[in-house]
């Protein structure tokens, strides 16, 4: 998904929303949103927005004296999660279909975001927990239940410290010992790490690798080349999260992307409401776009006229 004009404005409200969260003094913020700024002037529309982000947040990092100034908030969310596991995991089993409650759980931990939500609270996500359960779920759940079914050897993309305890759920129902877990490889903003998933007790049931990136989502050319290699090996991919939507929407593999959509433009994009939890099959599963798919995209170019 390439950069448009309204995703400016938003840089700028993440930057701020960090700076000021973070607590830096205002000639550290101030200097933050000058590099922003200039970056902004020269960034390239083609690429994807975690591209910028990425720039964003090592600006942000070496501002705030930090190699990871998300730390406490990332405890701090893997603590609750882990409060909530047993409950949902137990929602799990007494379900009528455990898989689609896992998929919905696990999309709705999504919502542990410090990118578009910086005031993000624990109520927010027990709220999103049981919303989930009955909310409408944008996508082919039987689909999805069939490809999951059929992959001898699935990668599954964590996105969130916290939400990364609810992928544990579906990750136990689809199969642990066909599943590969992918961390990012350096810290960017409240995203998943090794020592995350350790805490949330991934790394005792399945294989868990870093991708060797400060970039938020995927962005493959800045991946190590051992993760490079397993995400081109995998039959199926779960990818979690938009900024992984954004940066792997065009690729071409079999890709599964699980998400709430927080973002109108990725809302467009993907064709659903804004707030939408939201299961698509994208790359060389997915057959050639439908009338649909080509007027979103019009309206999609228009935006970006305006």
């Amino acid at each position: 998904m390439r950069t448009y004009f309204d995703c400016i404005p938003c840089f700028l409200r993440q930057t701020l929303d960090a700076v000021r969260a973070l607590g830096l003094d205002l000639p550290l913020q101030e200097g933050v949103l000058r590099k922003v700024l200039a970056a902004c002037s020269a960034l390239d529309l083609g690429q994807s927005p975690p591209v910028m982000g990425q720039r964003i947040h090592r600006v942000i990092r070496e501002a705030a004296g930090s190699a990871d100034p998300y730390a406490e908030m990332k405890e701090r969310f893997n603590h609750l999660a882990l409060g909530l596991y047993a409950e949902c995991r137990g929602l799990v089993e007494r379900a009528d279909d455990p898989l689609e409650t896992a998929l919905r759980l696990a999309i709705a931990g999504n919502v542990i975001d410090a990118a578009p939500k910086s005031g993000l609270n624990e109520e927010d996500v027990r709220r999103s927990m049981l919303q989930a359960l009955t909310d409408p779920l944008d996508g082919d759940v039987k689909e999805f239940s069939r490809a999951v079914a059929g992959s001898r050897d699935l990668l599954y993309l964590a996105d969130n410290a916290g939400e990364i305890v609810f992928d544990r759920l579906l990750i136990e129902r689809i199969g642990a010992d066909k599943v590969t877990v992918a961390v990012k490889g350096s810290p960017v903003i409240n995203d998943a790490l090794l020592a995350d998933a350790a805490v949330a007790g991934l790394t005792s049931i399945v294989e868990v690798i870093d991708n060797g990136s400060d970039a938020p989502g995927t962005i493959l050319e800045d991946c190590c080349e051992p993760f490079r290699k397993r995400f081109a090996r995998a039959d199926l991919v779960l990818a979690k999260g938009q900024a992984n939507y954004e940066t792997l929407s065009e690729t071409d593999r079999d890709v599964f992307f699980l998400l709430k959509a927080k973002c109108p433009l990725i809302a467009r994009d993907v064709g659903c409401s804004l707030g939408s939890m939201v299961v698509r099959r994208s790359g060389r599963a997915t057959a050639a776009p439908a009338p649909r798919d080509r007027g979103r995209t019009r309206r999609l170019e228009e935006v970006q006229r305006r």
